[in-house]
């Protein structure tokens, strides 16, 4: 069974999830981003946003980096994360 991510931040059908991975350096984080949609009576995730979800997976993405900073208990070179 998988792992669930750590942390996750939805505004509507906007969703960032962030998963730790644990390396011989230190923790490192990976985010992904996916917009809900309904496809008869199925509901599905997509990688694609339209012009109207931009703004909001911005927001989104924003906060994840935030949370990740916050919430990082090693030490990390400045490599971006």
């Amino acid at each position: 069974m998988a792992k669930p991510p750590i942390h996750t931040i939805r505004f509507g059908l906007i969703q960032v999830s962030i998963w730790r991975n644990h390396t011989k350096f230190g923790d490192r984080h990976a985010v992904t981003a996916s917009r809900s949609y309904k496809d008869g009576d199925l509901w599905r995730e997509s990688a694609r946003f339209g012009r109207d979800d931009l703004p909001v997976l911005a927001k989104a993405l924003d906060m994840a980096h935030t949370w990740i900073y916050q919430n990082n208990h090693t030490t990390e070179a400045s490599d971006g994360e």
